[in-house]
């Protein structure tokens, strides 16, 4: 795969940009919630399955039964997400729905907290007022000039960038376990170069499987599946399928890749990349104009994402390793620091999709 040969951070940042485009794209398609989330992923498909083969033909090992079903079951949480997000994208646009989500920094460290004993960093206290007051402000609640908001309904799109972030923070979870292999305590507690290669394919067909599932059953129970407004499919289906290959499979395969090579103070600069990038691509592209506060606000919440992500306080630093698997947890048998590493761990783990691109999303 050419991207394992790229520099890990010219690869982020191609990967980055990639989603960035994510909601722009989802916005010029102009379909409903349901066929975005599907079309994203089904269009993906077929692509992911040719690079399983490829990987499969160089060695790469098989997913387990177990991984198998939960990045399936990743996939059901991504699908919610993709839907979830496309209405906050219509309620405060492209640009400004792709900083909201964002949250998922502190609530993916909240999720670890509470279901995995896995306390937060300081820098993450001190994080969370700094993104609440960004959300205040892009959300247009602030009281001072908030009927000059971008967005139909700006606090409703910040409510609904808040739940994406919590869907996919369940799904970074999620897959973190599916692709956290299980082993004996103490046994095979480092992974070789030499080794089996992981499957970085196979994790993402069978999650983005599971994903185009899922989208099609609550396109059902929603009643949610209209096409668009075009009298021909095919521009909608055409920016669908640019949205599938660019997020879902080339964005996401990138950063995937290169994660587990960089150092999560890098990450965390590298991750600013694609919020960023979606405003300035929606001011362009979609002509939409956030009013002065809610730019104020996406400051806020970027510079709270930043200092979430950085080292405050004594913590030792992780050597990024490049034949680290991607999205692999640490062994069990090996401890030594083992708050800084998983914390680490989840952190590259957030970057890798997305909501966008999942991984995505941002979703």
């Amino acid at each position: 795969m050419p991207a394992r040969t790229m520099p890990p951070v010219a690869a982020a940042l191609a990967g980055a940009a990639c989603i960035s485009s994510s909601a722009v794209l989802m916005r010029l398609a102009a379909t409903s919630a349901s066929i975005t989330a599907l079309g994203r992923c089904a269009f993906a498909l077929p692509v992911l399955g040719v690079l399983v083969l490829v990987e499969r033909r160089r060695g790469a090992q098989r997913l387990p039964s177990r991984s198998r079903w939960l990045a399936r079951l990743a996939g059901v949480f991504l699908a919610g997400d993709l839907i979830l997000w496309s209405h906050s994208i219509d309620a405060i646009g492209a640009g400004l729905g792709t900083v909201v989500p964002n949250l998922e920094v502190l609530i993916i460290s909240l999720l670890a907290w509470l279901i995995l004993g896995e306390r937060p960093r300081r820098s993450l206290v001190l994080a969370s007022p700094i993104m609440l007051a960004g959300l205040v402000l892009v959300g247009g609640l602030a009281g001072l000039g908030g009927s000059r908001a971008y967005g139909t309904d700006p606090a409703l799109g910040v409510a609904y960038g808040a739940a994406v972030a919590v869907l996919y923070s369940i799904y970074i979870l999620t897959l973190r376990q599916a692709t956290s292999p299980r082993r004996p305590r103490g046994a095979a507690a480092t992974a070789t170069a030499s080794g089996p290669r992981p499957a970085v394919a196979g994790v993402l067909f069978e999650a983005t499987a599971g994903a185009a599932a899922a989208s099609m059953v609550l396109g059902f129970v929603l009643h949610d599946f209209r096409l668009g407004p075009h009298p021909s499919p095919w521009p909608t289906l055409g920016w669908l399928a640019l949205l599938a290959l660019t997020s879902q499979v080339t964005g996401w395969l990138l950063i995937t890749v290169s994660m587990p090579r960089l150092a999560a103070g890098m990450i965390g600069a590298l991750l600013l990349v694609q919020p960023a990038g979606s405003v300035a691509l929606s001011y362009v592209i979609l002509g939409e104009r956030p009013s002065g506060l809610q730019l104020v606000g996406v400051v806020l919440v970027l510079t709270g994402v930043l200092i979430a992500v950085s080292r405050v306080g004594p913590a030792s630093q992780e050597t990024p390793q490049s034949g680290a698997p991607p999205l692999a947890s640490a062994p069990a048998g090996d401890r030594q620091p083992a708050y800084s590493r998983r914390s680490t761990r989840i952190i590259r783990q957030a970057s890798a999709a997305s909501r966008q691109e999942s991984v995505s999303k941002s979703p």
